[in-house]
């Protein structure tokens, strides 16, 4: 019944969004250009498609070459405009995600700004020896603000988005025809292994584009590691250690993460809190609460990286940092697709910052 009063609202958003959508796209609107190359990850649907690993899997192939910058919004960070990310920094001043990067990769470049043009030409401002060979631009498929060099679109393998709905109704933020705007799309979230007659499926849903490639990822867990190294037991190995997990989460699907967990423990308590939540000090009374009554001897709390990042910000007891854990995640390509996406993407930096460099050494003669 509920959904029925929604469909008027959902005609109204998407109505919005087509009437915005064809401003940009008859340039009525103005997409900023940059000289830097700019890459861009999103998606079109509301809830976790995994840009956050996406995001540090690009860091981590081009910080090797190149000089990296990445700009977020910092989602629910309680402070406004520009502000350069610090490993010092705290989550509600950047945002978790943010917070993150910067902390898994000390030297790169980490910025948060609502405003990514403002952001961008703040960045082009600072002195020569600072400025980036690219920018990352984080969950920015919908701010056409700034013209991307290549747009990558992920979707969530596991929420097909074909006979999905615009918000509120559904999970979409703009209509499926708007994946046309994507040079790279990625199918997040996949099984280790997709049978041809699913790709073939999943080729025709997408309705790929001659300028469009295609690719299939999966989710990595990596070993369990303390959120307070040095106050935490022992690392439990899970698996071999019969241990009870009561798994604390503020994400939008942490269905993935459950799953995981079930193949080493059948023993597992969930406290699950909105995405990208703020943790108050009932929050944390409400966690002690429910680890206590949990009877196991051989116990942890298990939670996400990103969700690390928020409660390191909290005042918690010694016994919640000595059993508080997280699991951090990669990405893999699958069939050795990433050699392919590799190239795509180094191959974009490297020519247009050579015709960056060109066009400023000519600038210069000029001059």
């Amino acid at each position: 019944m509920l959904k029925l009063f929604l469909y008027p609202v959902s005609a109204i958003y998407g109505l919005i969004i087509s009437i915005r959508n064809f401003l940009y796209d008859y340039k009525i609107f103005k997409s900023t250009e940059f000289e830097i190359p700019v890459i861009s990850i999103g998606n079109i649907t509301v809830g976790g498609t995994g840009k956050t690993p996406h995001t540090e899997y690009l860091v981590e192939l081009l910080r090797k070459q190149f000089t990296v910058t990445t700009i977020s919004r910092g989602y629910k960070r309680k402070t406004k405009g520009y502000h350069e990310v610090e490993v010092s920094s705290l989550a509600t001043e950047v945002g978790d995600e943010p917070l993150q990067i910067k902390t898994k990769f000390s030297e790169v470049q980490v910025v948060v700004d609502e405003r990514r043009v403002h952001a961008i030409e703040k960045i082009q401002a600072q002195e020569a020896s600072k400025l980036p060979d690219v920018i990352l631009l984080d969950d920015a498929f919908q701010h056409r603000s700034v013209s991307a060099g290549i747009n990558i679109l992920l979707i969530d393998f596991n929420r097909p988005i074909d006979k999905d709905r615009l918000m509120p109704v559904g999970r979409l933020r703009e209509t499926k025809w708007q994946m046309r705007r994507a040079n790279v799309i990625i199918y997040t979230k996949c099984p280790q292994e997709i049978s041809p007659i699913t790709r073939r499926i999943i080729m025709k849903d997408v309705n790929l584009r001659p300028y469009q490639n295609l690719f299939f990822t999966t989710m990595v867990y990596q070993p369990v590691t303390p959120v307070f190294p040095e106050e935490a037991i022992p690392t439990p190995k899970l698996g071999s250690d019969r241990v009870s997990v009561l798994l604390l989460t503020g994400i939008a699907n942490p269905e993935h993460l459950r799953k995981y967990l079930t193949s080493f423990t059948d023993d597992i308590t969930d406290l699950r809190y909105p995405d990208h939540h703020n943790f108050h000090a009932s929050n944390i009374h409400q966690i002690e609460q429910k680890f206590a009554a949990i009877a196991s001897e051989k116990k942890i709390i298990i939670t996400t990286e990103k969700d690390s990042m928020r409660l390191k910000d909290m005042n918690l007891s010694p016994e919640l940092k000595a059993h508080l854990f997280y699991i951090p995640l990669k990405i893999k390509f699958l069939d050795s697709e990433g050699k392919n996406f590799d190239e795509k993407i180094v191959t974009y930096v490297r020519e247009n910052k050579s015709n960056r460099d060109l066009h400023k050494r000519n600038s210069k003669k000029a001059n």
